[in-house]
């Protein structure tokens, strides 16, 4: 059976006909295979070192995991849904939430080892029984809820944690990186991220050497006199090296606050493959169940020796539906420089070196984006919220995870925020259901139907 690793030459291997498309098992000659697939690199790199960074994991394992992943989904998928699979911005918050409830790494990367578990089960289930499994337990309202109170959930970190640390800079890097979201065309919107974080470090930089140390708090949490930039830990770093492992420890508590993303997962996986799909023009629908699956388990294998959970990446997809090039030669690139990557220190010392102030101008930005791609897909699904039976479950959820209203149950025991909120989104919307006049239940747009759009110009709806 084959495994997709083997790829017919598109025409002359160079320059694709104009209106061609070079389809997942073509490619164009090795040399520039090897470039598409750095700058598919270049185009995962704004949020997937973001992430572990913002979740307090080793940015060097998360770039390394990321390849490792991306190379189990090519080979479940067998080279037919080309993408990449990097460090899920889904769990900030959740990494966030436990880190503030006395967690540690590790209990981080076990909550996350049971949601690429649970993820893994859900791709299962599509696989058995159809999408329409997904859309019964999980709705559009339902959805776009939990995305949404998932993002939100995040703003306390950015007033509370990175803004204090350099308001000025958190303030030019927002404004910088706004502009580059808005302003930049093509392959340079994609990276505004990056770019975002280059510039903040350039500022970062500069103030040290304009203004010296500045006073306020630190990333220790203690009002002290320091550099905004500290770079002695790059100086010490090797340059080539394994990154730091560890093993997960699973807590109840942890488990249930990390437990409602994964049907955001489920939602970013049903849209990406759709879209990839669409443009390709192959339908992919018989792949979703596998795919799914397949991010469970890269998931799970990373953060089994310590990383952060791997999903997806639309800013890979976005850099396809620019090139019209959907080779998955060109991932199979890609999974071997983040491979080498991930095996430089110094690489990773540089990204750890991040300064709270640049932190906090992207992250109020990134997090709000993240937030509001739930009511993405309440748009794309013409979710109606003049509906009672929508509203009112959604705008409770949404309020319980924002605000961090928790129920105790015991000392030792209770539910709050995010966990809380999305348990009331679901059974608030199906027990409501049950007891709805027949003109309130509307029939809704199955999940799979997509819940991002990638257009000719490869302009990108949605980030992760």
């Amino acid at each position: 059976m084959s495994l997709g690793v083997r790829w017919t030459l598109h025409g002359d291997g160079k320059t694709p006909a104009p209106g061609a498309v070079v389809r997942p098992d073509e490619r164009l000659t090795w040399p520039r295979t090897i470039g598409l697939g750095a700058q598919h690199v270049v185009a995962m790199f704004g949020a997937s070192f973001v992430a572990p960074v913002l979740m307090g994991l080793d940015p060097n394992l998360a770039i390394m995991m990321s390849g490792v992943s991306t190379v189990i989904f090519l080979l479940a998928t067998r080279g037919t849904v080309p993408s990449y699979l990097g460090c899920s911005l889904s769990f900030v918050g959740v990494a966030a939430a436990i880190r503030a409830s006395g967690g540690t790494s590790a209990t981080v990367t076990g909550a996350v080892f049971v949601v690429g578990a649970a993820l893994f089960l859900a791709g299962l289930a599509v696989k058995k029984f159809g999408a329409r499994i997904i859309h019964a337990a999980m709705p559009p309202i339902v959805t776009g809820a939990v995305v949404m109170l998932i993002g939100f959930n995040l703003a306390p970190v950015t007033a509370s944690t990175y803004w204090p640390q350099d308001q000025w800079t958190a303030l030019l890097t927002m404004l910088f990186t706004g502009l580059a979201v808005v302003c930049l065309r093509g392959f340079w919107s994609r990276i505004a991220i990056f770019l975002g974080l280059i510039f903040g470090y350039g500022i970062s930089w500069l103030s040290d050497l304009v203004f010296g140390k500045i006073h306020s708090v630190s990333a220790s949490g203690q009002v002290t006199d320091h550099w905004r930039l500290d770079l002695s830990g790059v100086s010490k770093a090797d340059w080539f090296g394994l990154p730091s492992l560890h093993g997960p420890t699973f807590e109840w508590s942890a488990i249930l606050v990390a437990l409602p993303v994964v049907i955001a997962l489920i939602a970013e996986n049903a849209g990406h493959v759709k879209a990839v799909g669409e443009m390709t023009g192959d339908p992919l629908d018989d792949k979703l169940g596998t795919a799914i699956a397949a991010d469970g388990v890269g998931s799970m294998l990373s953060t089994a020796v310590g990383g952060p959970p791997n999903t997806t990446y639309s800013e890979n997809i976005g850099v396809m539906a620019a090139t019209r090039v959907y080779s998955t030669a060109a991932y199979w690139a890609a999974a071997g420089f983040a491979l080498l990557f991930g095996l430089c220190p110094k690489f990773g010392a540089v990204v750890a070196a991040i300064p709270g102030g640049v932190l906090g101008g992207i992250t109020v930005i990134l997090y709000g984006m993240i937030g509001l791609l739930g009511a993405q897909i309440w748009i794309n699904a013409k979710v109606d919220l003049r509906n009672p039976l929508n509203l009112v479950p959604a705008a409770a959820g949404i309020i319980i995870g924002v605000g961090g209203v928790k129920l105790t149950f015991t000392d030792t025991f209770e539910l709050g925020g995010i966990a809380l909120g999305t348990l009331v989104v679901i059974t608030g919307y199906h027990v409501l259901r049950a007891f709805a006049p027949a003109h309130m239940k509307q029939q809704e747009p199955l999940l799979d139907s997509g819940t991002s759009s990638y257009e000719s110009g490869g302009e990108d709806a949605s980030k992760n």
